[in-house]
This record gives structure tokens, sequence and C-alpha cells, in this order.
């Protein structure tokens, strides 16, 4: 993220704001939005952009802007449908609804995440039981360390993109082995050997389904 990214004055759309409200710290030491935050708000965002009652969108957006604020961070959207990227930063940065660079002490609390690629969130309850499926297919066929591995990046595909596995790209791969899988699938060493061969079996393993 850098200070090019934000521009002052922005108008942005209703729904793409959250102005969240300051919450307790206790010694006034800057924090960076925790990774389980941002992956939480980044799960919402994308609820609310797929869903199709105005109410329920309303809701998620609501539900973001108070985990947000409970971190005193704030969200909008750059960008409109391919390029959309949901951008988080502290609400301190933010006057009048419009981030002032000459407020950013540090430019690393910002973070970005792109919101291409998503799938439609209605679909999720069966893209879920395909990844889940297709795993679990995985470790019967080529045991327990690679079926880690396989749930893992299926729990990250449908959770992050609605998506199948099948439908992963390069990037998501890189997104998913660069951060995902060594902070939230807890591997072991046995895992992380082999997590890239994994992958591989579960691409082969989503076309035999």
């Amino acid at each position: 993220m850098t200070p090019e990214d934000i521009h002052p004055g922005e108008t942005e759309r209703e729904e793409e704001v959250d102005q969240g409200t300051d919450s307790d710290t206790t010694d006034g030491a800057p924090d960076t939005l925790p990774r389980e935050v941002a992956d939480e708000a980044e799960r919402l965002t994308r609820l609310a952009r797929d869903a199709i009652d105005e109410n329920e969108a309303t809701a998620y957006r609501e539900r973001r802007a108070d985990l947000l604020a409970d971190h005193e961070y704030t969200s909008r959207i750059r960008g409109e449908n391919t390029e959309a990227t949901l951008v988080l930063h502290p609400t301190e940065w933010v006057v009048d609804g419009s981030v002032h660079p000459d407020r950013i002490e540090d430019i690393d609390r910002g973070i970005e995440v792109p919101l291409e690629g998503a799938g439609d969130a209605e679909d999720w309850d069966a893209v879920d039981e395909h990844n889940a499926t297709v795993a679990e297919q995985v470790a019967d066929e080529h045991g327990e360390v690679h079926g880690a591995n396989a749930r893992a990046f299926a729990t990250f595909m449908s959770n992050h993109y609605a998506r199948p596995v099948e439908e992963a790209t390069e990037r998501m791969r890189e997104e998913f082995l660069a951060d995902y899988f060594p902070r939230n699938a807890w591997p072991s060493e046995e895992q992380r050997a082999v997590v890239e061969a994994s992958l591989e079996l579960v691409t082969e393993a989503a076309a035999a389904e």
C-alpha cells in the first residue's frame, strides 16, 4: 500500500465506507490489524457484494464495520468489478470521510485485499461440499499428509473465494502457499515439504470428480 493509493477527498458510495468508532487502548501504541480480523473483514465484504437482498448486504457491512471498529480500523472499496480492492486502514487517518496523507504515520498499517475472482456466495454450500469431497479423495488415495494439505486448500478456496478448488488461479495458489497455509493451517514439517505436490493431487482429484 502506498500513499498514492489513497486519494484525499475521494467520494465513496455508502456501502463502500465503514466509519469505525474509537475503542479503548492500553498504551497508545499503534497496532496493525490482526490477520484473522482482516480475513473476516474480507469474508464479510465478499458476502455483502454477492448478497441479492440489500438488507442482508447491509447487515454484512455493519458486522464488518463493528469488527473493524473494535480495532480502530475502517474500510473502503477502491475500484470496480475485477479491479476492486478492499482497503483497510486506521480510523485516525480519516477526516470527514477522506483519508489525509499527513495523518499516515506508518503506511504498513494499511492492508489491501484484491476482491477479483470471487465466486457466488449463494453457491457456497455446494462449493464447500465439492471442495471437501475432493480433499477427502486426496486423503483416501494419497495419505493423511496430502489429505491435510488438501483440506486446508479446500477451506481456503471455499471461504476466501467461494470457488471450486479446480478454478484456483496461479495468484490464488501463491496466496495460499505464501500466506494462508503457513498462518492458518498449522502445517507439520511433512506437510510443508509436500504442499505443492498436494495441490497437484487436488487438481487431479477434482478432474476425476
